[in-house]
């Protein structure tokens, strides 16, 4: 079993490292890839020193599975070129998330639109991951008519230039080189990613259009504001969510609390609901403030929070991967067929 991690010296290439290891990824042989820059330094996976290679280099080694984290440019040009060579391509990136050949897993959610015959799979948005994750044993039970969410995304979401404009920012009050238009330590920022002539951001839209094609609904109505805070535990968001059906609370959160993959912290008057300092460095997602919205019928209210780095990227990768792995799906058919 030969792995690729392409974008291994970001954010969340390392977190893909750490989780493989966690989880115990079969691997054989280990290739971590990054841009040109940083060919020839050394990570430690499983304790042993690796240097890292270019994707060319990736690529001529035909691995098995390719874990993308590595922006939508990267991915658009370089994993078609590792599913021509029999590689399955599990891709971080918005490159191919709504392609309508292309699938969008959660593997809580749609692990049946997976076939054997996808080489190019999408990992969707983190805010998009922790969502589903929460809404579909509740849309499975009461059916989704509508969403209203808020996002509080965590800084790390953008990655090391974030994340170092805080730090920078926290110690001198001045960033050098910052990846927001503002400041973000004790800050908030209406504002992830571009804005549209619509006046949304590219990752409210994202909450959107994932969200339907995950739910396998386009008809579902949805609008999102997203926030950018100063955490860096994970995001956190709040649902509002009016069902086709009424709903019990204390049945609706048994559902919840039956569900693998689902913690339920909600026990307000012990001051007890999800944060992101609960999620962090965890798979699962919280969900907790669960109440009926007293203004609106059929309609509840949650607060939905999850790792960003983890559930809602690597982990989610690697669970797909796993049941790839586990279907007998990983074969790299076209190296064999060379071999042969």
């Amino acid at each position: 079993m030969k792995v690729a991690v392409v974008g291994v010296t970001g954010m969340v290439g390392q977190v893909m490292c750490k989780v493989l290891e966690e989880r115990n990824f079969p691997i054989t042989e280990f290739l971590p890839v990054a841009s040109e820059r940083s060919v020839g330094q050394e990570i430690t996976f499983k304790g042993k020193q690796h240097k890292v290679i270019s994707i060319k280099d990736a690529i001529e080694q035909a691995p098995n599975l390719a874990i993308f984290s590595a922006g939508g440019s990267i991915a658009k040009q370089f994993a078609p070129l590792f599913a021509a060579v029999g590689t399955t391509v599990v891709d971080n990136s918005s490159a191919f998330r709504m392609d309508e050949d292309k699938p969008l897993i959660v593997p809580e959610v749609n692990l049946h639109c997976l076939k054997e015959s996808d080489k190019i799979i999408a990992n969707p948005n983190c805010s998009t991951i922790q969502l589903v994750v929460a809404l579909k044993p509740l849309h499975d039970a009461y059916g989704v008519d509508r969403l209203v969410i808020s996002t509080y995304q965590s800084m790390t979401g953008t990655g090391v230039q974030a994340v170092q404009q805080y730090k920078e920012e926290m110690e001198t009050g001045h960033a050098t080189n910052p990846a927001y238009p503002h400041p973000i330590f004790q800050n908030c920022l209406p504002h992830c990613d571009v804005f549209f002539d619509n006046g949304y951001t590219r990752e409210e839209l994202k909450l959107v259009h994932e969200t339907r094609k995950i739910l396998e609904n386009n008809n579902l109505r949805i609008t999102a504001t997203a926030v950018r805070v100063p955490v860096q535990g994970g995001h956190s968001e709040s649902v509002n969510v009016s069902f086709l059906k009424d709903f019990e609370i204390t049945e609706l959160k048994t559902i919840l609390e039956d569900t693998e993959g689902i913690i339920v912290l909600d026990d307000p008057t012990n001051n007890t609901y999800p944060m992101p300092l609960n999620a962090h460095h965890k798979d699962d997602v919280f969900v907790g403030r669960i109440r009926r919205d007293e203004s609106n019928e059929k309609t509840l209210n949650m607060w939905v929070v999850a790792d960003n780095l983890r559930k809602g990227a690597a982990t989610n990768a690697i669970q797909i991967a796993e049941y790839l792995l586990q279907k007998g799906w990983l074969t790299n058919e076209i190296k064999t067929a060379l071999v042969d």
